[in-house]
Protein backbone atom coordinates (compact mmCIF):
# COMPACT_ATOMS: atom_id res chain seq x y z
CA UNK A 1 0.00 0.00 0.00
CA UNK A 2 1.38 3.37 -1.03
CA UNK A 3 2.02 6.02 2.28
CA UNK A 4 1.63 9.39 1.66
CA UNK A 5 2.04 12.60 3.55
CA UNK A 6 -0.85 14.25 5.19
CA UNK A 7 -0.75 17.77 4.14
CA UNK A 8 2.24 19.75 5.66
CA UNK A 9 2.19 17.34 8.52
CA UNK A 10 5.27 14.68 8.92
CA UNK A 11 2.46 11.95 9.59
CA UNK A 12 2.43 9.40 6.85
CA UNK A 13 -1.22 7.78 5.51
CA UNK A 14 -2.58 4.88 3.75
CA UNK A 15 -3.96 5.81 -0.07
CA UNK A 16 -6.66 3.67 1.51
CA UNK A 17 -8.41 3.98 4.70
CA UNK A 18 -10.72 2.22 6.45
CA UNK A 19 -13.99 3.45 6.76
CA UNK A 20 -15.40 2.52 10.23
CA UNK A 21 -19.47 3.60 9.81
CA UNK A 22 -20.61 -0.10 9.32
CA UNK A 23 -19.36 -0.95 12.77
CA UNK A 24 -22.25 -1.44 15.12
CA UNK A 25 -24.36 0.42 12.59
CA UNK A 26 -27.78 0.98 14.17
CA UNK A 27 -30.54 3.99 13.02
CA UNK A 28 -31.93 5.17 9.74
CA UNK A 29 -28.53 6.01 8.35
CA UNK A 30 -26.12 3.93 9.97
CA UNK A 31 -28.18 1.01 10.27
CA UNK A 32 -28.30 1.22 6.55
CA UNK A 33 -24.34 1.32 6.32
CA UNK A 34 -24.37 -2.00 7.96
CA UNK A 35 -24.27 -3.43 11.52
CA UNK A 36 -20.70 -5.08 11.61
CA UNK A 37 -20.27 -6.83 15.50
CA UNK A 38 -16.79 -7.44 16.57
CA UNK A 39 -16.22 -10.53 15.86
CA UNK A 40 -16.40 -9.67 12.14
CA UNK A 41 -14.84 -6.02 12.62
CA UNK A 42 -11.93 -7.99 14.02
CA UNK A 43 -11.40 -9.84 10.91
CA UNK A 44 -12.06 -7.12 8.46
CA UNK A 45 -9.47 -4.99 10.65
CA UNK A 46 -7.10 -8.72 9.99
CA UNK A 47 -7.66 -8.08 6.22
CA UNK A 48 -6.83 -4.57 6.01
CA UNK A 49 -3.64 -4.19 8.31
CA UNK A 50 -2.42 -7.50 6.42
CA UNK A 51 -3.01 -4.71 2.94
CA UNK A 52 -1.17 -2.01 4.74
CA UNK A 53 -4.65 0.04 5.08
CA UNK A 54 -3.57 0.43 8.69
CA UNK A 55 -5.39 3.80 9.37
CA UNK A 56 -9.35 3.69 10.74
CA UNK A 57 -11.78 6.34 10.22
CA UNK A 58 -14.67 6.84 12.65
CA UNK A 59 -16.59 9.64 14.87
CA UNK A 60 -18.51 9.71 17.83
CA UNK A 61 -21.84 10.29 16.47
CA UNK A 62 -21.85 7.24 14.12
CA UNK A 63 -24.30 4.86 15.85
CA UNK A 64 -24.03 6.84 19.01
CA UNK A 65 -20.19 5.79 19.79
CA UNK A 66 -20.77 2.05 19.02
CA UNK A 67 -18.69 2.44 16.33
CA UNK A 68 -15.84 3.77 18.11
CA UNK A 69 -16.41 0.87 20.62
CA UNK A 70 -16.98 -1.95 18.05
CA UNK A 71 -13.70 -0.66 16.18
CA UNK A 72 -11.35 0.07 19.74
CA UNK A 73 -12.24 -3.98 20.49
CA UNK A 74 -11.50 -5.02 17.03
CA UNK A 75 -8.23 -3.09 17.61
CA UNK A 76 -7.49 -4.62 20.77
CA UNK A 77 -3.50 -6.07 20.79
CA UNK A 78 -2.36 -4.71 17.81
CA UNK A 79 -3.27 -0.76 18.17
CA UNK A 80 0.28 0.05 18.24
CA UNK A 81 0.04 -1.04 14.24
CA UNK A 82 -3.02 1.22 13.10
CA UNK A 83 -2.90 5.25 13.27
CA UNK A 84 -6.89 5.93 14.34
CA UNK A 85 -9.02 9.16 13.02
CA UNK A 86 -11.84 10.20 14.92
CA UNK A 87 -13.91 13.16 14.49
CA UNK A 88 -16.32 15.35 17.18
CA UNK A 89 -18.50 18.37 16.90
CA UNK A 90 -21.65 17.00 15.37
CA UNK A 91 -24.91 17.14 18.53
CA UNK A 92 -24.57 13.92 20.73
CA UNK A 93 -27.37 14.92 22.58
CA UNK A 94 -30.11 17.90 23.70
CA UNK A 95 -27.55 19.83 25.89
CA UNK A 96 -26.69 23.16 24.61
CA UNK A 97 -22.88 21.71 25.30
CA UNK A 98 -23.92 18.22 23.66
CA UNK A 99 -22.18 19.69 20.44
CA UNK A 100 -19.91 22.30 19.13
CA UNK A 101 -16.32 23.16 19.09
CA UNK A 102 -16.08 24.93 23.03
CA UNK A 103 -13.58 23.89 25.41
CA UNK A 104 -16.53 21.76 27.87
CA UNK A 105 -17.27 19.79 24.52
CA UNK A 106 -14.06 18.69 22.97
CA UNK A 107 -12.49 18.29 26.01
CA UNK A 108 -15.60 15.74 27.15
CA UNK A 109 -15.95 14.52 23.75
CA UNK A 110 -12.18 13.33 23.68
CA UNK A 111 -12.09 11.34 27.11
CA UNK A 112 -15.49 9.72 25.97
CA UNK A 113 -13.94 8.52 22.46
CA UNK A 114 -10.65 7.59 24.19
CA UNK A 115 -12.57 5.36 26.80
CA UNK A 116 -14.92 4.05 23.74
CA UNK A 117 -11.88 3.29 21.54
CA UNK A 118 -9.77 1.69 24.82
CA UNK A 119 -6.85 3.65 24.13
CA UNK A 120 -4.74 6.25 25.86
CA UNK A 121 -4.46 8.58 22.33
CA UNK A 122 -6.32 9.49 18.93
CA UNK A 123 -3.54 9.46 16.38
CA UNK A 124 -5.92 12.44 13.96
CA UNK A 125 -8.85 14.18 15.96
CA UNK A 126 -10.84 16.24 13.75
CA UNK A 127 -13.51 18.54 14.13
CA UNK A 128 -16.73 17.22 12.70
CA UNK A 129 -18.17 20.60 11.57
CA UNK A 130 -17.61 24.39 12.11
CA UNK A 131 -19.25 25.94 15.05
CA UNK A 132 -20.12 29.49 14.58
CA UNK A 133 -20.46 30.17 17.85
CA UNK A 134 -17.40 29.55 19.74
CA UNK A 135 -14.20 31.75 18.50
CA UNK A 136 -12.09 29.96 17.11
CA UNK A 137 -9.22 30.92 19.50
CA UNK A 138 -11.34 28.98 22.24
CA UNK A 139 -11.06 25.63 19.88
CA UNK A 140 -7.72 25.91 19.01
CA UNK A 141 -6.03 26.42 22.67
CA UNK A 142 -8.25 23.55 23.92
CA UNK A 143 -6.74 21.46 21.12
CA UNK A 144 -3.49 22.77 22.16
CA UNK A 145 -3.69 21.77 25.56
CA UNK A 146 -5.44 17.82 24.03
CA UNK A 147 -1.97 17.85 21.80
CA UNK A 148 0.17 18.75 24.75
CA UNK A 149 -1.22 15.92 26.98
CA UNK A 150 -0.94 13.66 24.94
CA UNK A 151 -4.45 12.46 23.82
CA UNK A 152 -4.35 13.88 20.51
CA UNK A 153 -1.23 14.11 17.39
CA UNK A 154 -2.78 15.71 14.77
CA UNK A 155 -5.64 17.57 14.27
CA UNK A 156 -7.75 18.30 10.85
CA UNK A 157 -11.50 19.42 10.40
CA UNK A 158 -14.56 18.07 7.83
CA UNK A 159 -17.13 19.61 5.94
CA UNK A 160 -15.27 23.04 6.53
CA UNK A 161 -15.96 26.08 4.24
CA UNK A 162 -12.83 27.39 2.43
CA UNK A 163 -13.53 30.74 4.81
CA UNK A 164 -13.78 28.83 7.83
CA UNK A 165 -11.06 26.96 7.06
CA UNK A 166 -8.30 29.89 6.09
CA UNK A 167 -9.63 31.54 9.10
CA UNK A 168 -8.94 28.82 11.80
CA UNK A 169 -5.30 27.61 9.82
CA UNK A 170 -4.90 32.10 10.26
CA UNK A 171 -5.42 31.91 13.87
CA UNK A 172 -3.47 28.34 14.09
CA UNK A 173 -0.58 30.45 12.44
CA UNK A 174 -0.61 34.00 14.30
CA UNK A 175 -1.33 32.29 18.25
CA UNK A 176 1.17 29.20 17.20
CA UNK A 177 -1.39 26.74 17.97
CA UNK A 178 -1.52 23.06 16.14
CA UNK A 179 -2.10 23.50 12.66
CA UNK A 180 -5.23 21.37 10.72
CA UNK A 181 -2.84 18.82 9.12
CA UNK A 182 -6.27 17.41 7.48
CA UNK A 183 -9.77 18.39 5.95
CA UNK A 184 -11.72 15.35 5.66
CA UNK A 185 -14.14 16.27 2.45
CA UNK A 186 -16.86 15.04 0.03
CA UNK A 187 -15.43 14.53 -3.02
CA UNK A 188 -16.26 11.85 -6.09
CA UNK A 189 -16.62 11.56 -10.00
CA UNK A 190 -20.22 12.72 -9.08
CA UNK A 191 -19.51 15.45 -7.06
CA UNK A 192 -16.27 17.75 -7.53
CA UNK A 193 -17.12 20.87 -5.73
CA UNK A 194 -14.11 20.04 -3.63
CA UNK A 195 -11.90 21.59 -6.45
CA UNK A 196 -13.52 25.15 -6.75
CA UNK A 197 -12.16 26.32 -3.76
CA UNK A 198 -11.31 23.63 -1.23
CA UNK A 199 -8.67 22.03 -3.38
CA UNK A 200 -6.84 24.64 -4.50
CA UNK A 201 -6.70 26.22 -0.42
CA UNK A 202 -5.31 22.68 0.19
CA UNK A 203 -2.34 23.41 -2.05
CA UNK A 204 -2.25 26.73 -0.83
CA UNK A 205 -1.62 25.78 2.74
CA UNK A 206 -0.90 22.02 3.06
CA UNK A 207 -3.68 20.41 4.18
CA UNK A 208 -4.23 17.07 2.73
CA UNK A 209 -7.69 15.69 2.21
CA UNK A 210 -9.16 12.32 3.28
CA UNK A 211 -11.86 12.09 0.87
CA UNK A 212 -14.99 10.45 2.48
CA UNK A 213 -18.20 8.69 0.21
CA UNK A 214 -15.52 8.37 -3.03
CA UNK A 215 -18.50 6.25 -4.82
CA UNK A 216 -20.87 9.06 -4.71
CA UNK A 217 -23.28 7.80 -1.54
CA UNK A 218 -23.34 4.71 -3.10
CA UNK A 219 -24.24 5.82 -6.98
CA UNK A 220 -20.68 4.44 -8.44
CA UNK A 221 -21.01 0.67 -7.49
CA UNK A 222 -21.57 0.05 -10.86
CA UNK A 223 -25.21 -1.58 -9.78
CA UNK A 224 -27.28 1.81 -11.02
CA UNK A 225 -27.59 2.56 -14.17
CA UNK A 226 -29.23 4.15 -17.25
CA UNK A 227 -32.89 2.76 -17.69
CA UNK A 228 -32.59 0.53 -15.27
CA UNK A 229 -34.42 1.06 -11.54
CA UNK A 230 -32.36 0.96 -7.93
CA UNK A 231 -31.33 -2.71 -7.11
CA UNK A 232 -33.05 -3.76 -4.14
CA UNK A 233 -30.11 -4.02 -1.84
CA UNK A 234 -29.19 -0.76 -3.12
CA UNK A 235 -29.09 1.56 0.58
CA UNK A 236 -30.05 4.82 -2.14
CA UNK A 237 -33.44 3.19 -0.61
CA UNK A 238 -32.60 4.30 2.56
CA UNK A 239 -30.19 6.91 2.78
CA UNK A 240 -30.51 9.03 -0.61
CA UNK A 241 -32.19 11.91 1.50
CA UNK A 242 -29.35 12.31 4.29
CA UNK A 243 -26.95 12.76 0.74
CA UNK A 244 -25.06 14.99 -1.19
CA UNK A 245 -27.74 15.41 -4.18
CA UNK A 246 -26.99 14.20 -7.92
CA UNK A 247 -28.68 14.56 -11.75
CA UNK A 248 -29.52 11.62 -12.89
CA UNK A 249 -28.63 12.68 -16.18
CA UNK A 250 -25.25 13.67 -14.64
CA UNK A 251 -24.96 10.47 -13.24
CA UNK A 252 -25.67 7.61 -16.09
CA UNK A 253 -23.39 10.14 -18.40
CA UNK A 254 -20.40 8.87 -15.84
CA UNK A 255 -21.49 5.52 -15.65
CA UNK A 256 -21.58 5.01 -19.54
CA UNK A 257 -17.72 5.77 -19.51
CA UNK A 258 -17.18 3.90 -16.16
CA UNK A 259 -18.59 1.02 -17.80
CA UNK A 260 -16.70 1.78 -21.10
CA UNK A 261 -13.27 2.29 -18.77
CA UNK A 262 -14.06 -1.27 -17.44
CA UNK A 263 -14.22 -3.56 -20.02
CA UNK A 264 -10.83 -1.82 -21.27
CA UNK A 265 -9.02 -2.34 -18.12
CA UNK A 266 -10.50 -5.41 -16.29
CA UNK A 267 -11.32 -3.45 -13.33
CA UNK A 268 -14.49 -2.87 -11.62
CA UNK A 269 -16.64 0.71 -11.68
CA UNK A 270 -16.03 1.11 -8.15
CA UNK A 271 -12.45 0.22 -8.36
CA UNK A 272 -11.57 3.09 -11.35
CA UNK A 273 -13.67 6.18 -9.47
CA UNK A 274 -11.65 5.33 -6.62
CA UNK A 275 -8.22 4.89 -8.54
CA UNK A 276 -9.39 8.67 -10.18
CA UNK A 277 -9.72 9.97 -6.95
CA UNK A 278 -6.05 9.27 -6.03
CA UNK A 279 -4.70 10.86 -8.86
CA UNK A 280 -6.25 13.94 -7.79
CA UNK A 281 -4.44 16.64 -6.19
CA UNK A 282 -4.40 17.22 -2.48
CA UNK A 283 -5.75 13.85 -2.15
CA UNK A 284 -3.80 11.99 0.50
CA UNK A 285 -6.32 9.16 1.57
CA UNK A 286 -9.33 8.11 0.27
CA UNK A 287 -11.92 6.23 3.32
CA UNK A 288 -13.51 3.68 1.80
CA UNK A 289 -16.00 1.30 3.76
CA UNK A 290 -16.90 -2.32 3.68
CA UNK A 291 -20.47 -4.18 4.60
CA UNK A 292 -18.71 -8.00 4.35
CA UNK A 293 -14.54 -8.81 3.73
CA UNK A 294 -15.76 -9.05 -0.36
CA UNK A 295 -16.76 -6.30 -0.40
CA UNK A 296 -13.76 -4.46 1.63
CA UNK A 297 -11.38 -7.29 -1.02
CA UNK A 298 -12.89 -5.08 -4.23
CA UNK A 299 -12.07 -2.05 -2.50
CA UNK A 300 -8.52 -2.69 -1.92
CA UNK A 301 -8.27 -3.87 -5.70
CA UNK A 302 -8.51 0.44 -6.59
CA UNK A 303 -4.77 0.90 -5.73
CA UNK A 304 -1.55 -0.72 -7.28
CA UNK A 305 -2.34 -0.37 -11.25
CA UNK A 306 -3.20 3.33 -12.80
CA UNK A 307 -5.54 4.22 -15.64
CA UNK A 308 -3.83 6.01 -18.70
CA UNK A 309 -3.66 9.70 -19.32
CA UNK A 310 -6.53 9.26 -22.40
CA UNK A 311 -9.07 7.04 -19.71
CA UNK A 312 -8.50 10.33 -17.38
CA UNK A 313 -9.51 12.71 -19.56
CA UNK A 314 -12.60 11.01 -20.65
CA UNK A 315 -13.80 10.86 -16.95
CA UNK A 316 -12.79 14.38 -16.13
CA UNK A 317 -15.12 15.58 -19.17
CA UNK A 318 -18.21 13.07 -18.24
CA UNK A 319 -18.04 14.32 -14.38
CA UNK A 320 -17.41 17.90 -15.47
CA UNK A 321 -19.91 20.85 -14.40
CA UNK A 322 -19.60 24.46 -14.65
CA UNK A 323 -18.27 26.30 -11.94
CA UNK A 324 -20.51 28.89 -9.87
CA UNK A 325 -20.06 32.31 -9.41
CA UNK A 326 -16.82 33.55 -8.49
CA UNK A 327 -15.16 30.84 -10.56
CA UNK A 328 -17.23 31.16 -13.57
CA UNK A 329 -17.53 33.36 -15.59
CA UNK A 330 -14.39 34.54 -15.50
CA UNK A 331 -12.15 31.13 -14.92
CA UNK A 332 -12.29 31.04 -18.78
CA UNK A 333 -11.26 34.23 -19.68
CA UNK A 334 -7.48 34.39 -20.55
CA UNK A 335 -6.87 37.15 -18.36
CA UNK A 336 -7.76 35.71 -15.65
CA UNK A 337 -6.44 31.76 -16.32
CA UNK A 338 -2.87 33.35 -16.51
CA UNK A 339 -3.36 34.75 -13.30
CA UNK A 340 -5.23 31.34 -11.58
CA UNK A 341 -4.00 28.43 -13.57
CA UNK A 342 -6.57 25.79 -13.37
CA UNK A 343 -5.48 22.77 -10.63
CA UNK A 344 -4.27 19.75 -12.42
Amino acid sequence: MEHRRLGRSGLHVPALSFGAGTFGGSGPLFGAWGDTGVAQARRMVDIALDAGMAMFDTADVYSDGASEEVLGAALKGRRDRALISTKAGLPIGEGANEAGASRVHLTRAVEAALRRLDTDYIDLFQLHAFDARTPVEETLAVLDDLVRDGKIRYVGASNYAGWQLMKTLDAADRDRRPRFAAHQVYYSLVGRDYEWELMPLGLDQGVGALVWSPLGWGRLTGRIRRGQPVPEGSRLHQTAQFGPPVEDAHLYGIVDVLDEISAETGKTVPQIAINWLLRRPTVASVIVGARDEEQLRQNLGAVGWELDAGQVARLDEASAKTAPYPYYPYERQEGFARLNPPVV
